[in-house]
């Protein structure tokens, strides 16, 4: 791919003739067919898939396909030889968070995909070791074809990679709070070392992927992020597949009920009455989910106003707002936890109630989109997700601040929550025109303003577009953003040639820190 200026792209810091040279290496490593550069068409793929700041500006300068440990492992020789930005790049399509895309522009992409195996599912303990590439339909297909009776949740998108969605969430199903629920892994650490952790150390372990624990201090978490090392094995518990499932629908019909809504949810979550994370989405998200802005509310441009959200709610047949979950188990188990939702909305006036058809709870991964990204003719958007404790309080409060900041840019509210035990995560795509460079910039503003006021009112961000990495990075202050330089002291100790997903999540090695990218 060429830069925006037209010439062919290279990293940060290399020169065309030391580029040739790694090139070459990393032809000699992996093969030709497996190095894609600029004359192909294929790498076009590793590129913003919504460029919020312009067409190419981080597009990697080449891409290589590594199918084995071993290839990952010849692969960061290389790069360290040459002082190559290496950006580990999973399967997936998080389009509001840049996709594929290196947050260091011109960074060669190293893509996981090929290592797609399902190495072991262990039937008695009910677990599946998995490589980065796999996916949540590859798992479910693994266990179909061999009749295992265990599911995978239908998260979001089922082309995501499992070992990314569970690393980057601690789970399987979507953006679970509690601890994080994987189970040993492997990763190569930037100098090429292959680390097992927990009681993986042991050779010939039997519990490396039963207990999360070894002796000794605990690494895992900190090579979620992908920019310590990259993790190319991963242990994640699979669910039993329940003998019964029912999903379910609950609308309530005014802005407020937001708040007694979510405090039932989290109650219900948090009692264990729902085992699944439930999701309570703004109509509006729900109208664009059945079409475009223009189709559902033609007229003057700037943010729909109240009174047309009336007739919106009539015809969708929903609510202001409109949770989503479902209920699982025995029949007699399912009945129960239906009745305990029931009970707990029903003082809600106008609340409605609407139970699914019964699945055999086996659920094949969906393969959606965000439904943001149908909102505008040429859609797409920038996902803002502040962490906030899960009351009814916090959640209307953030829901009003929010909206009135989205509001005032000229844009409309598309956001929901997901409700877990203890917090909640307030997703906020901010949409935009991706052909109109003006309200590209104007959505790029927004979501700094709304990072901002979230960290002024003690709410963090988890995750960040590439774009927003740094502005995200810079609100986690205390003590002199000592976080921070916790992360670059551990950054500069294990890849001290700097060529490990620079910038990535904020954290620059020492070569990179204090420029501007």
């Amino acid at each position: 791919m060429t830069s925006v200026s037209g010439r062919p792209r290279l990293p940060y810091g290399t020169g065309p003739r030391e580029f040739a040279e790694a090139l070459a290496a990393f032809r000699a490593v992996l093969g030709d067919s497996r190095v894609l550069t600029d004359e192909d068409i294929a790498l076009v793929g590793y590129d913003d898939p919504q460029p919020v700041l312009g067409p190419g500006h981080f597009a990697p300068s080449a891409a290589l396909l590594a199918g084995s440990v071993d290839d990952v492992r010849r692969v960061l020789g290389v790069a360290r030889t040459f002082g190559v930005p290496l950006a580990p790049a999973l399967p997936g399509r998080n389009t509001g968070l840049g996709g594929a895309a290196p947050r260091l522009p011109g960074a060669v992409v190293l893509d996981l995909s090929g290592m797609n195996r399902v190495l072991e599912v262990d039937e008695t303990f009910g677990y599946a070791v998995v490589e980065p590439g796999v996916t949540f339909v590859d798992l479910a297909a693994h266990l179909t074809a061999r009749g295992l009776p265990y599911r995978v949740d239908p998260v979001g998108l089922g082309w995501d990679s499992v070992v990314g969605h569970a690393l980057a969430t601690g789970g399987l199903t979507p953006y679970e709070d509690g601890p994080p629920l994987w189970c040993g892994m492997e990763v190569v650490l930037p100098d090429g070392d292959l680390v097992r952790t927990g009681m993986g150390g042991l050779r010939g372990s039997r519990c490396g992927h039963l207990w999360p624990y070894g002796f000794g201090p605990s690494f895992d978490a900190m090579f979620a992020p992908l920019n310590l090392g990259i993790v190319t094995k991963l242990g994640v518990p699979l669910r039993p597949a329940p003998p019964h499932r029912r999903t379910f629908t609950v609308t309530v019909p005014r802005a407020e009920d937001l708040g007694p809504l979510v405090d039932a949810l989290r109650g219900l979550r948090a009692d264990g009455t729902l085992t699944e994370p439930a999701t309570v989405r703004g109509v509006l998200l729900d109208a664009a989910a059945a079409g475009r802005r223009r189709d559902t509310f033609p007229g003057a441009p700037g943010p729909v106003p109240d009174s047309a959200l009336g007739p919106a709610m009539a015809d969708l047949r929903l609510g202001h707002w409109n949770a989503y979950g479902a209920v699982a188990g025995s029949r007699p188990v399912v009945h129960a936890q239906w009745s305990a939702v029931r009970t707990a909305l029903a003082p809600v006036a106008g609340v409605r109630f609407r139970l699914g058809e019964p699945d055999d709870g086996r659920d094949t991964p969906a393969l959606w989109g965000d439904a943001a990204d149908g909102w505008l003719a040429h859609g797409g958007h920038l996902a803002v997700t502040p962490v906030l404790p899960g009351t009814g309080a916090d959640a209307l409060a953030q829901y009003a601040r929010v909206r009135e900041l989205v509001r005032s840019a000229g844009k409309d509210y598309l956001g929901s929550f997901v409700v877990g035990p203890r917090v909640l995560q307030h997703h906020v795509p901010v949409v935009f025109d991706i052909h109109d460079p003006d309200d590209r910039a104007r959505a790029l503003t927004l979501c700094e303003r709304l990072v901002a006021d979230a960290a002024a009112a003690g709410l963090g961000i988890r995750h960040a577009h590439p774009a927003l990495m740094d502005r995200v990075a810079q609100t986690y202050a205390f003590h002199g953003h000592a976080l921070r330089r916790l992360g670059e002291r551990v950054k500069d100790a294990l890849d001290p040639a700097g060529v490990l997903a620079p910038g990535a999540h904020g954290i620059w090695p020492r070569r990179y820190r204090g420029l501007r990218l």
